[in-house]
């Protein structure tokens, strides 16, 4: 394809790549159609013509025929040097068209199963558009009734390996994830159906690994959007849930969501507690022991440093008996961000738990080299001075010329 040079008014402004379903919309320039749409739905983008940058008063596209005859004509022409020829393009789904689908649906339960089999071919379509239709239409409302109502009902559903039977609910939650629901219809859901979050929790308690995925990754999107009261109410269920979730690694994606929901609800009300009573300190710390990826490490010392904002969260770390280890290991070694966290989650231990065993034990663990570590070479003002007052602080048990490598030693600050 680079041997031969593609006319430019057979590329769409936007990508700058073939036009494979052109549209023109009102100010009469041509895009193909995932471009616009994409531009189009975007929250960032108000309703102006990339172009020109005019104002879309009427936010139609009308396939321009014309030029996808002309673009499919060159491609064929030109197969010989390496073009694709770019097949016909669906005809975009409507709004009417999934209503009555639902509706249909809605009124004979037997065709509730065929109508999940549409939805997840539309969704596959991966348009902008399509998605924005089934949302308007009443789609995530049929989703969510699956969820809650159909636990047991056997679905066949084609796949790349042929074809196998799985939960309606599976199916569901896979469709809802997949759509991209927008944030104001989760505010809706979230704020108006209080029992479809039990229900997600019920599928992190007994789902398999993809449908707990999946749900994972929803639940972190709903509690994105809730409202303070929604984030103090979270149940004790849902942290012990997102723990074994954690603990059982279903998938990286997973583990991302379900560390991210963590940040968004510990800093609330109580959850800090259920969710050092949901085992939460134990699984990170091994989580930390068990990963090189730095994102997930510094989600989980994120975590970590809300629950070692209580007691009982501090106590859980000290417990472990790599606790300290590896939270001080992860200074230096993954980020900026997470040597801050590491540093904050030592110093809340030593401000507040700082008995004579756990001084002993951060000083035979490498904790306090670490920290004279940070004094010495830390550019960062912030970590330098929160390590210097850890060092001070307790100065009278750490100050000792066998514990520590000469070296470090006359970084010791007096």
């Amino acid at each position: 394809m680079d041997e031969i040079e593609i006319p430019t008014h057979f590329l769409c402004p936007i990508s700058l790549q073939l036009m494979r379903d052109p549209v023109t919309i009102s100010t009469g320039i041509s895009y193909d159609r995932d471009s616009i749409e994409k531009w189009l739905y975007s929250c960032k983008n108000k309703q102006v013509c990339p172009v020109t940058k005019q104002a879309l008063h009427d936010s139609g596209l009308t396939p321009n025929h014309t030029l996808s005859r002309l673009i499919q004509t060159w491609c064929t022409l030109n197969v010989s040097h390496g073009i694709q020829i770019i097949p016909a393009p669906n005809p975009p789904i409507h709004n009417t068209q999934i209503a009555k689908l639902l509706n249909d649906a809605t009124k004979l339960p037997e065709t509730r199963f065929k109508c999940l089999a549409t939805l997840r071919s539309i969704t596959l379509e991966e348009g902008e558009r399509n998605r924005s239709c089934m949302e308007e239409s009443g789609a995530v409302e049929f989703l969510v009734s699956i969820i809650k109502r159909d636990n047991s009902t056997l679905l066949q559903v084609e796949n790349n390996k042929g074809s196998e039977f799985i939960k309606a609910r599976d199916e569901a939650l896979s469709i809802f994830y997949d759509i991209k629901v927008s944030k104001s219809c989760l505010r809706s859901i979230i704020s108006n159906d209080e029992v479809f979050v039990a229900y997600l929790v019920q599928v992190l308690e007994n789902g398999n690994h993809k449908s707990r995925a999946y749900t994972t990754m929803i639940l972190k999107n709903l509690f994105q959007v809730a409202d303070p009261t929604q984030l103090i109410n979270a149940k004790s269920e849902l942290f012990a849930q997102l723990v074994r979730a954690l603990s059982d690694e279903i998938s990286q994606q997973a583990t991302k969501a379900a560390l991210k929901l963590l940040v968004e609800l510990c800093p609330w009300g109580r959850n800090r507690i259920k969710a050092v009573e949901g085992g939460a300190v134990f699984v990170l710390i091994e989580l930390l022991l068990g990963t090189s990826e730095t994102r997930a490490s510094e989600l989980a010392l994120i975590v970590l440093g809300h629950l070692c904002g209580c007691a009982e969260g501090r106590a859980e770390l000290l417990k472990h008996g790599a606790g300290l280890t590896i939270v001080s290991k992860k200074i230096f070694r993954v980020s900026h961000g997470a040597s801050n966290m590491a540093v904050r989650i030592i110093s809340s231990i030593s401000k507040f738990s700082a008995t004579s065993r756990v001084l002993q034990e951060m000083l035979e663990v490498g904790v306090v080299r670490k920290l004279i570590l940070v004094v010495k070479v830390d550019s960062n003002s912030k970590r330098k001075a929160k390590a210097r007052e850890m060092l001070k602080l307790h100065s009278r048990v750490w100050r000792n010329p066998a514990c520590i490598p000469c070296h470090l030693l006359s970084s010791y600050p007096s």
